[in-house]
């Protein structure tokens, strides 16, 4: 952007977001530039979707499954460079169409009135600013958050800025440009932060299950999830070397001033999330057995996709744990805590799909299975100097994910600030 000036001459305008326009520019209602393409009964034509992150794409594009209904004869038709909106506009959730499809009934479809000539990839680019979203809010009405919906009748009562075709042009091929460029480089960082990622995972899966040291003679455990083992080692249940395995307590909520709950949406992105606490009512907290000690190994216990989750407690101060919650702890310290964590985050998928039992989204741990589960067990101190081992790499590859994340945090700011300031006349793009 530093080669990009402002215009010489701007002019004032009453508009919420800013309050000068350059001068050939218009401030116009929506009604003036739009109107509603509202076609039905084209069943035949490929199923569309309107999404946060890419605009308008394919419905068979999409990685989840098909919620739409069978009968397709009010879905709305969209021609190639329709654009259109869903009830998550807010969220980002609109686009311009180079397809022609038809959308779900909820969505907006929006055309240049006749006579009218515009560049819409231009107000493509504008309606997913952050300050047009925020425009959006005064207009939308509803009861979900979230999902409110912004009706046309409402949309053509809001403004748009509108500059002359030519700079409308100038600025989509500019931003074009641009933006290609920026999403090559984040595809980049983030197919970076994937690979990373999984040589942490598969470095750290290789220590906890091999050990450290190389060309070890190795047993084989005639299990489906560890393999072989080093010969020398131990390989036994859970219940031979932790005493305690129990869920937590059911607790008796109260607003706040209580007891703070670690439930399974606390820890399960992988670090402890303190907006998601809630609070159990004050009393001697030595009676629930969900009391929680640093150094408790936790495992989220019910719940499809969430089952399976490990993390290492490491809080000082008054916490239970909710009943969706195992505790895994032993009071003569066979085991070093940070070994069986990295054990049992290694292995979430076996516990969620072997462990787990019942109906899709109500799975539970089945706890005698999982007591009964076999473990590679090394000396502690070997369990020591591997988890010593893991950190080390951890923090090497984090650092490394830690930065290719703030690379593509603050190009996408860059993105947005572009598109802003391209699009409100801060910034000229020349023709």
């Amino acid at each position: 952007m530093r080669r990009l000036k402002p215009y010489k001459n701007y002019k004032p305008v009453q508009y919420d977001y800013l309050s000068e326009l350059p001068e050939d520019w218009q401030l116009l209602p929506n009604i003036a530039i739009f109107q509603e393409r509202i076609e039905r009964g084209f069943v035949d034509e490929e199923l569309l979707s309107v999404t946060i992150g890419k605009g308008v794409i394919k419905q068979s594009e999409l990685a989840k499954k098909d919620s739409s209904t069978l009968d397709k004869s009010k879905y709305k038709l969209i021609k190639p460079g329709d654009l259109v909106y869903s009830m998550r506009f807010r969220q980002g959730a609109s686009g311009y169409s180079i397809y022609k499809g038809i959308v779900s009934p909820a969505c907006t479809v929006l055309k240049p009135k006749k006579n009218i000539k515009i560049n819409q990839r231009y107000f493509y680019y504008m309606f997913r600013t952050g300050y047009y979203k925020n425009y959006v809010e005064h207009f939308a009405y509803g009861i979900a958050d979230g999902q409110i919906p912004l009706r046309y009748v409402d949309f053509k009562r809001m403004y748009s800025i509108v500059p002359p075709l030519d700079k409308q042009n100038a600025i989509v091929e500019y931003l074009d440009r641009k933006i290609n460029q920026i999403q090559n480089y984040i595809s980049k960082k983030e197919r970076l932060i994937v690979l990373l990622e999984e040589k942490k995972n598969s470095e750290t899966k290789h220590l906890i299950t091999k050990g450290l040291v190389k060309d070890i003679d190795l047993q084989d455990t005639e299990t489906k999830w560890f393999d072989k083992i080093p010969a020398i080692w131990d390989f036994r249940k859970l219940k031979m070397f932790a005493d305690f395995v129990s869920r937590g307590t059911s607790p008796n909520y109260v607003n706040d001033n209580g007891i703070p709950v670690i439930s399974q949406a606390v820890f399960s992105t992988g670090s402890i999330d303190k907006s998601k606490y809630k609070y159990q009512k004050t009393a001697k907290i030595e009676k629930f057995k969900g009391q929680l000690f640093p150094n408790d190994v936790l495992l989220a216990s019910t719940g499809g996709g969430v089952l399976g989750k490990s993390f290492l407690f490491n809080l000082s101060g008054k916490f239970i744990a909710d009943g969706h919650v195992s505790i895994i702890r032993d009071s003569k310290q066979r085991f070093n805590p940070a070994y069986l964590f990295y054990l049992l985050s290694i292995n979430f998928q076996l516990i969620e799909g072997y462990l787990g039992q019942g109906s899709t989204n109500q799975t539970e741990l089945q706890r005698e299975w999982f007591r009964n589960m076999l473990y590679p067990f090394p000396k502690v101190q070997e369990q020591n100097d591997i988890v010593k081992a893991v950190q080390t790499i951890n923090e090497d590859i984090n650092s490394i994910i830690s930065k290719a994340r703030d690379e593509v945090a603050k190009i996408k700011e860059y993105q947005e600030s572009l598109i802003t300031n391209l699009v409100t006349g801060k910034l000229k793009v020349n023709v």
